[in-house]
Parts: C-alpha cells; structure tokens; sequence
C-alpha cells in the first residue's frame, strides 16, 4: 500500500485525498477527504485575473491541507507523494504564477495547471474505477470483488459529466478514454456571467428571472454543440451509463434522497432519474436565495450558484436522452490520488 495525497483545487473549492492505495488493484483506504468553499474564480470570467482576496481563501485552506498532509505522514523529498491539481480558474488566469508561487511556498510542490482533457481524463479514472471493477478477468484481489459488490448494476459504456465551477468535462469510454471534451460551462461561471450585477454579486432575493434562465440554457446548449463536435454524446445504439460527478451533481442527489444531511455513503452510487432532476432543477431555479439555503444538505458556498450547476446536468440529460444519472462521490481527486500511487509503485 502507497500513502498518497492529493489536491484538487477548481474554480469554486479546494479538496484534499489522503489515502492509502494498492496500485495493482487500485484498492482504496481512506484516511482524510475534505473539501473548502474558496472560490478560487472569483470574477475570473469578467476580469481575466485571479483576485486577491480569493487567492488568500485559497492559501488559508492550502497551510490547513499541508498540516494535514505532515500528520499522515506522507512521504515528501525530491519524489513527493502528494500532486497538486489546478483547473479552470487557474488555467484562464493571467496572473496565474501569483498562485503557483503561493501554493509551492506552502505545500513543497508545484501546482500542475492542468488542460481540460487532462482533468475529463482524470475524472473518468476515479469515477469509472469501481464500476469498471466487475468487468476484470476472474481471479482479480477481494478489494475488486467488495468494489462490484457495492457499485450499482450499470456497465460500459460509459459518459462521465464533471459540473465544476468554471467548466464542465465531458468524457466517454469503457476502462479507457475514448473521447474527451471540456467547455468553459461551470455553476460559478453561469452564475456570475448570467446573474450577477456589475458587483458581481446575486441581487436578493436571487431567483433569476425566465429570460436569465433563458440565457444560461442557451449558453449551455451552444457548448453541448461544441461538446458533440468530439464526444458523441447521443450513441446510435445500446445508450451510456451517465455518471455525474461533483458538488452540483451531489447536492441534487442528497436533495432527491431528501437527506435530513449530507451524507457521502448515501450519495455514492445513488441513480436519479430524469424526472426528478428536472422537478429539482426548477425548484432551485424559481426558488429564493433564503429557501435555497434552508435546504438541510446545501454547503452555504453553492447557495447561489446550484441553480445554474442542476441546469447544466439536466440539458445534458435530455441532450444525451438519459434517463437517469448514476452519482458519483469519487472523482477527479481519486484519479489524481490512482495516479501517484501508480506512479510510485514504478
């Protein structure tokens, strides 16, 4: 077993994995997942520029993650075990050193400003890992067998949608990629584009009106034009397994089970139908700031952004004609944390 750790950092969060990983049979022990809301892409969509105030958020939850990452005793050196990811925010930016340099004081590694393909690559591996685990020849480790055991009955092929903050990541493929598109359509990115005032705030009482959801919609159907130029996203025949990951795809899922509070466990592997993504994403988007946020199971930092994340998910949905969403709690963190095990094991 490699101990790894791993970190995430995207337009609207940070999230830290440490782990311990077989990397011949991708067995997964968990010792710490967390997540911190730091929206990293504060106004990055209208200024071009990481702000000053949401590199300092990202900074505070980089000094906890590192003090974690000491306690579990993660090995360091010239060959750490611990990869730094950064996407959309940090890719768009130009001031983007500013936060490279800040996160290599920190953590002792250099942040990777990852492409789109890469991060719908990485996504897929730590979505599709459990899922594909049944399909392995005969004689596979235990871990394989308790990872079939626990997954929901679907199989290959597969089409993974990962609704981050600044973009979304597209990608279909069996135990390997076959086609793989990012598009610049995430839950903060339509907020502020579509919702926000000159402030780049949600005016009270943040129900957008029909000809701003008109708008997000529109914006989102030109991408999944785009998305459809390289990853088919209506197959011919035999359909996908549509998995969705991360905290928009989540917190519909927690609000369908109608959870008293997030529960990880319960959400794993849950499968949401068409209908009540469609019934849920109406509700967030005619609903008020204050009735968003007395949801049991909505994190404060997507209060004003989850109606734009659920509308994303449902056109892709009626898009692809899926009738249902398998949600996955293990994403593009676990795919990073796969990779530097598999890399240590060499």
């Amino acid at each position: 077993m490699k101990r790894v750790a791993a970190i995430d950092c995207g337009t609207n969060s940070i999230r830290l994995l440490v782990a311990d990983i077989d990397p011949d049979t991708g067995a997964l022990h968990e010792l710490d997942r967390r997540m911190t809301i730091v929206r990293l892409g504060q106004d990055v969509d209208r200024t071009g520029r990481l702000a000053p105030e949401a590199l300092e958020r990202t900074f505070a939850a980089c000094r906890e993650y590192a003090e974690v990452v000491r306690e579990h005793g993660v090995p360091g050196g010239p060959h750490p075990a611990l990869r730094f990811v950064a996407t959309s925010a940090s890719r768009d930016a130009s001031n983007r050193e500013d936060f490279v340099r800040g996160v290599r004081d920190i953590l002792g590694v250099e942040p990777e400003v990852i492409t789109g393909d890469e991060e719908a690559a990485l996504s897929f591996a730590g979505a599709t890992r459990e899922l594909t685990a049944h399909q392995t020849p005969s004689g596979q480790a235990q871990a394989q067998a308790q990872a079939q055991a626990q997954a929901p009955a679907c199989g290959a092929p597969y089409l993974v949608v990962d609704i981050g903050g600044g973009s979304t990541e597209f990608v279909v493929g069996d135990r390997e990629v076959r086609a793989a598109r990012s598009v610049n359509v995430g839950c903060v990115r339509m907020t502020e584009r579509h919702l926000a005032d000159a402030t780049g705030k949600v005016p009270e009482p943040g129900t957008p009106t029909e000809a701003q959801i008109a708008a997000i919609r529109a914006d989102v159907e030109a991408a999944l034009d785009t998305v459809e130029q390289t990853v088919p996203l209506r197959p011919a025949a035999g359909g996908y397994t549509l998995v969705g990951l991360a905290g928009s795809v989540t917190t519909i899922a927690a609000i369908a089970l109608d959870l008293p509070a997030y529960d990880s466990a319960a959400i794993h592997h849950a499968v949401i139908p068409l209908d009540r993504v469609r019934e849920i994403t109406d509700r967030l988007l005619h609903s008020t700031h204050a009735e968003r946020a007395a949801i049991p199971v909505m994190h404060p930092g997507r209060v004003d952004v989850i109606g734009a994340g659920a509308l994303v998910l449902l056109a892709l949905m009626e898009r692809a004609g899926a009738r249902e969403v398998v949600v996955s709690e293990h994403d593009i963190l676990d795919g990073i944390a796969f990779g530097v095990a598999e890399r240590a094991g060499g």
